[in-house]
């Protein structure tokens, strides 16, 4: 190969790694963005309404209420507690996430009278028969994905960014999500989930987003859609309430069983 052909290819070679390495670094510095503009919420309680949707179009609903702590040194504290039906009253998820490996989280059983603890081999796994996954309840921290900026596009009117995020958790359900996140406050409106052979999996919509305290946004209802059984699942949440006094002790394994 003559000299000047080797220099053009090495030429194209280094400007070719320096956009991939450009595009990385933006994807890196979007997700940031959009977790940085998230801090400082302290703590917070909801209400939610899970609807489940089979492939003929048939649902039923759940009264759940969630507490969220936000995390210091690790990730999020979450916990959740399902109300109606009478099936699962009394059922309570507490998550405690980690800022990298699999997250802490156990179900507490009322019929069992019991807490079990979910694996990380099985936090892909569907929560409470939802469209969403054990892993998908906990917080999406930073630490937990690389990430790639892939293009903007529009959608639903607003300008976006979209994003590849590549779980860093090799037991994680997904082999990559794409992210739809606006330009403008940095918010997430939809997000594709890919499974294990990067076939398109679900789907998650955020709709009717709310501003509070000024700062935080939260989406008045999040869906997600299987694309591969037909399924539904449609949250829809009210009552947000922000900086309530929650503290570590109330999300206590040991106390899990007494949750009200």
């Amino acid at each position: 190969m003559k000299f000047m052909q080797i220099i053009i290819i090495a030429l194209i070679s280094c400007l070719f790694a320096a956009n991939v390495y450009a595009s990385d670094g933006r994807g890196l510095e979007i997700a940031t963005e959009l977790d940085v503009r998230d801090n400082g919420f302290g703590d917070t309680t909801s209400t939610m309404t899970m609807t489940l949707f089979d492939q003929y179009g048939n649902s039923t609903s759940r009264k759940i209420r969630n507490r969220t702590l936000e995390g210091t040194d690790e990730g999020d504290l979450s916990l959740v507690i399902f109300d109606t039906p009478a099936d699962v009253k009394g059922t309570a998820f507490l998550s405690h996430t980690k800022r990298s490996g699999s997250d802490d989280q156990w179900l507490y059983l009322p019929a069992l009278k019991r807490v079990k603890r979910i694996a990380s081999s099985n936090q892909a796994g569907p929560f409470m028969g939802s469209e969403f996954a054990y892993e998908d309840i906990s917080s999406q921290e930073l630490e937990k994905y690389t990430y790639k900026y892939l293009r903007n596009e529009a959608y639903n009117g607003l300008d976006c960014f979209v994003v590849e995020y590549d779980p860093v958790d090799r037991k994680s359900g997904y082999s990559k999500q794409i992210v739809w996140i606006d330009t403008k406050e940095y918010r997430s409106h939809k997000i594709e989930f890919y499974d294990r052979k990067e076939s398109l999996l679900k789907t998650l919509e955020y709709k009717g987003y709310s501003q509070y305290n000024d700062k935080f946004w939260r989406a008045d209802v999040l869906e997600m859609e299987n694309h591969q059984t037909g399924k539904r699942t449609v949250l829809e949440f009210d009552d947000w309430k922000f900086q309530t006094g929650l503290t570590a002790k109330d999300f206590n394994k040991k106390s899990l069983k007494k949750v009200r």
